[in-house]
């Protein structure tokens, strides 16, 4: 079976009141160069984890480069979702994620996916952990 990386509409979090739960009740970590902020949902999502990409503007002035910066952050995320382990099990449990960059500058791609790749495998280090507790 041929691997998909495919970054669809559902893999969004999207919703005011959903994105405001997720900052009020997430837990978060850091993962240079972004801040992981995670909380697992009740969701009836075809998918098992949505994603939100944020630059604030205090850190990055230009528009340029915050967008650079959050392009870098999706295309990282869609190459390395596979290693989450929720993609794998095919569980019914869902993960809204948000990755908020700590950069004052735009990264370089192989930053961010490294920090991408840290940071997917301490989600999957703390959820494993949340699910045998």
């Amino acid at each position: 079976m041929e691997q998909r990386f495919r970054f669809i509409r559902k893999e969004r979090v999207t919703g005011e009141k959903r994105i405001e739960t997720l900052f009020a009740q997430g837990r978060s970590f850091m993962s240079y160069p972004f801040r992981v902020v995670y909380l697992e949902t009740t969701q009836d999502g075809t998918v098992p984890m949505s994603i939100l990409v944020s630059v604030p503007k205090k850190r990055m002035k230009s528009a340029v480069d915050r967008n650079r910066m959050k392009r870098l952050a999706r295309e990282a995320y869609r190459l390395n979702k596979h290693q989450f382990i929720f993609w794998k099990s095919g569980e019914e449990r869902h993960l809204d994620v948000a990755f908020i960059s700590v950069v004052d500058e735009p990264c370089d791609y192989a930053t961010a996916e490294k920090g991408m790749q840290k940071a997917i495998r301490e989600l999957n280090h703390r959820v494993e952990e949340k699910k045998e507790c």
